[in-house]
């Protein structure tokens, strides 16, 4: 996968995962309306209208992806995505970091849980799949490490802020999330073995391929932004980037 340098910021780069998946995030006035339209957002926003947009920042030390949107119409994540890059644009990294705000602009132009008609959290164990694209991504660039975060609503499994994680075949997915739990107070969730009880989840995936990956949750409704939703998934990026000493 090829990396081109964005212009206006020394250390960002810039490729594209998929040219498929593109979509109006403006169209979506209930993400729309909570993102700060910094220069670095407006052209984020401008890019993903072609596809996914995938972001490097830094060269060297541990590989680390902060993936977003992969139900599209779970908004608090993508904006956190999007607040944490335009934190990190202008420091000088010591790892390397890569960031997908935005996992199907297409869905969540349409604020919909699932991406022509397919939930990307079900199928990245499916070839071709967008989601599959992405763990192909993922083994391609060498990542270390994954956090895929998503948001929950009370009447919704999990329905609680929370963390997922597995224990077995890779054992630090639960060592993440059982840091994550006790440094931001939520509920830690794991099972015994990746991909238990359902399949596909982009997490469980990279876990199978020996990749240590969790999924985040914080609560808000869906396809809207719940009052402190984007804080709380801002925090819990932070607490997993802190378990990694970043």
């Amino acid at each position: 996968m090829d990396f081109e340098k964005v212009d206006g910021f020394d250390s960002l780069e810039m490729s594209y995962i998929s040219d498929f998946s593109g979509g109006f995030i403006s169209k979506n006035y209930d993400i729309f309306r909570e993102i700060e339209l910094t220069a670095l957002n407006r052209f984020i926003l401008e890019k993903s209208v072609f596809g996914t947009p995938i972001f490097k920042l830094g060269n060297g030390g541990k590989r680390v992806l902060i993936s977003s949107g992969v139900h599209g119409n779970e908004l608090p994540p993508q904006i956190a995505n999007l607040k944490l890059m335009n934190e990190f644009v202008n420091l000088d990294i010591q790892n390397t970091l890569f960031f997908i705000p935005f996992v199907a602009p297409k869905a969540t132009m349409l604020n919909s849980r699932f991406f022509n008609s397919i939930d990307l959290n079900r199928s990245s164990h499916i070839k071709n799949s967008l989601s599959n694209v992405i763990i192909e991504t993922i083994e391609e660039l060498e990542i270390d490490f994954v956090g895929d975060f998503h948001s929950t609503a009370y009447n919704s499994n999990p329905g609680c802020e929370s963390v997922f994680s597995s224990k077995s075949p890779t054992p630090e997915s639960y060592l993440i999330a059982e840091y994550i739990s006790r440094d931001v107070n939520c509920k830690l969730l794991s099972t015994d073995f990746a991909g238990q009880p359902y399949k596909g989840a982009v997490e469980d995936v990279c876990n199978l391929k020996g990749i240590p990956a969790i999924t985040c949750e914080v609560l808000s409704p869906f396809s809207s932004v719940g009052v402190g939703s984007v804080k709380r998934s801002y925090i819990q990026m932070k607490s997993f980037l802190s378990y990694l000493g970043i």
